[in-house]
Parts: structure tokens; sequence; C-alpha cells
């Protein structure tokens, strides 16, 4: 397999780490991945024969200094060569309007390559039309690291429920909000003391208003609609709620019924229509999702035969996002 990687953050970089890591594993379920493209904002490498990822790691952030580093090299220069069957896209997220990612995406696909992605941003906004033209070209898409990361919600809701019909889908896909509600919960602290936990323990990312506002939670959701459901929403088709504003007494009182703060997103399917939120309910012992906590994430689907199947943990990380762009190329090369 001939892969092409866009983008130079965090992940990509735990990616090509488990590409090292899992190399022997891999070639003994008989997958050769051979990365020909590193690319980044300003510039990248291609290297036909393969790209020495080792030599990769040795130069961190700073790639520009490698020597087959060059300003022109881009996706012009992945659609001009036609020497790649799989596209890594793992820009940053942008709600507005998809890009970079979304170009990137959009021309692959045209040009018969497949995607692996983790961009939110890109897939939230246009997913319909990629999978449109995924399907005229005769490739995959697959973004199974867009909805929760290590968790694997997609993948169950796509194989392990088929033929069944969804009538609900409840998820906590957010693990810093449910890192911070726990905290909490667990040792009663107010929100900022919280969460200023969760930034020094760098669960938190540094811009985390798109977590605790519950911007997320939506993505993740609305993707898993879009993708499962067929529906068409958008973000303004969500109620959303976050946690920002919840105090430690509320919590307290809460507590002393035996309930549980949880930031959750919710699908429900009504005559046919679609009905999404996402907003911190307090729940019983009695709910699916009562004992996701910490990071942890979990998801749960309500069926008509299959009664309610619920999918839960999944480590939260860097690594654990690159493990999920990972597991999407295995299944790419098992599915047919």
């Amino acid at each position: 397999m001939d892969i092409g990687l866009i983008g130079y953050g965090g992940v990509a970089k735990e990616f090509i780490r488990l590409l090292l890591d899992k190399e022997n594993y891999l070639e003994k379920l008989g997958f050769k991945i051979k990365v020909k493209y590193i690319i980044r904002s300003s510039g990248g490498i291609y290297v036909e024969e393969g790209i020495n990822l080792k030599e990769i790691i040795s130069f961190g952030d700073k790639l520009n200094y490698h020597s087959k580093f060059r300003e022109d090299i881009n996706i012009e220069t992945i659609i001009k060569n036609k020497d790649v069957d799989t596209l890594v896209e793992l820009t940053n997220t942008n709600l507005e309007n998809g890009e970079p990612g979304l170009s990137h995406i959009k021309k692959a696909l045209e040009n018969k390559i497949n995607i692996v992605t983790g961009n939110k941003g890109t897939i939230v906004l246009k997913y319909k039309e990629l999978k449109e033209i995924a399907y005229k070209n005769n490739v995959k898409l697959l973004i199974g690291c867009t909805t929760g990361g290590a968790l694997p919600t997609l993948n169950a809701g796509t194989y392990d429920i088929a033929g069944a019909e969804v009538l609900k889908i409840e998820g906590i896909l957010n693990g810093t909000s449910n890192y911070i509600l726990t905290e909490m919960y667990e040792n009663n602290l107010n929100y900022k003391i919280a969460l200023e936990k969760a930034i020094e323990e760098k669960i938190a990312e540094k811009n985390y208003s798109y977590d605790v506002e519950g911007y997320d939670t939506a993505s993740k959701m609305l993707i898993i609609s879009n993708a499962l459901l067929d529906t068409n929403l958008t973000l303004e088709d969500i109620e959303i709620e976050g946690i920002t504003k919840i105090t430690r007494e509320r919590i307290l009182e809460e507590k002393l019924k035996g309930n549980r703060p949880k930031l959750i997103g919710t699908i429900i399917k009504k005559n046919n229509k679609i009905e999404a939120k996402v907003k911190l309910e307090f729940i019983d012992k009695n709910h699916k999702l009562y004992f996701i906590d910490g990071k942890d994430k979990g998801i749960c689907y309500y069926t008509d035969t299959l009664g309610e199947i619920l999918i839960a943990g999944g480590a939260s990380g860097t690594r654990n996002a690159a493990a999920s762009v990972l597991r999407d190329i295995v299944n790419m090369g098992i599915i047919r």
C-alpha cells in the first residue's frame, strides 16, 4: 500500500511512529505500507521508493531541514505523480469552510485515491458530497477517526448492527468534558479548578472551548447521523449546550440523588424525522452511559431488533487517534 500523508501535527507524527512500531505485525497481516509523501503547509518530502520513517522521527518538528524537503511539494504533486493508492489527510479541523482538508480530499477522490481522514471539519460540512465523489470513482472514504478516536463508533454502527433499524443514538464522545465532570463529581472541585487540572494533565487542548462548549460532541454526532442514518444534518440543526455553566453546588445536589453529570449527544428518530441535541444531563444508574467516567467515551445504539448496543472505553490521546487512522487503513485492506 503506497501512502501520501498530508498534515504534520501530533496525530500525524504518532501515525509515523505507529507504522514503525507495528511494522512486523502489519507484515504478518499482509500489509506492506510505504509512505511516499509527508506534506505540511510549507512544503513536503517525496521519496518514490518510500520515506525512511526512522529518519523522519529524528527531525521532530524540523521537517523543513530534511534534505528532501521542498517548498513546491503539495497535493498537486501527488495528483501529478499518480503513485499512491491512499491519502491520509490530517490537517487541522476547520468548521467554517473545511479547508485546506476539503480541497485535498476532493482532489484525491476525483483522481481515484482512497481517503483516510481524522479531519472533522471537512466531514461535518461536506460528507455527502465527498461520499458521492468516492462512490463515483470506486474508491473509499474512511472517517472512523472523526467520531471518537479509538472508540469504534462508526465501525460498530456500520458492521455490527447491520440489518437493524437505529431508533436512537446516545454518546459521550468528548474526553475533555467527561474528565472535567468526573473530577467535579468525584473530588468536589469547581469547574475552573477541574478545567485547570485537565489542562495541566494535557487532557484539554490549548483551545479547549470547542470541547467544553459542546461543539466537538455535536460534530461527532452529526457525522455519525449523516454517515449511518443517511441524514443531512448541519450544526445549525443541533441544539447545543456545553458544560461551562455547571456549578459544584448543582453537582452535589444531584449526587445526593444518585445522579451523575454527563455531556450527552443524542440523535432520535421520530416519525421519519430527526431530533438532535447535545446537553448536560444528570443520569441515574439505570442509564447505559452512567459508568462512562474520566477520559473514557461511550456510545449506545438503540435498535428495533438487536436491542441496546453499548460500546465504551477507547483511550484518548494523539497516539490513540493515530491508531484509529491505522485501523481504518487495515479495515480498508481487509473489507473490499
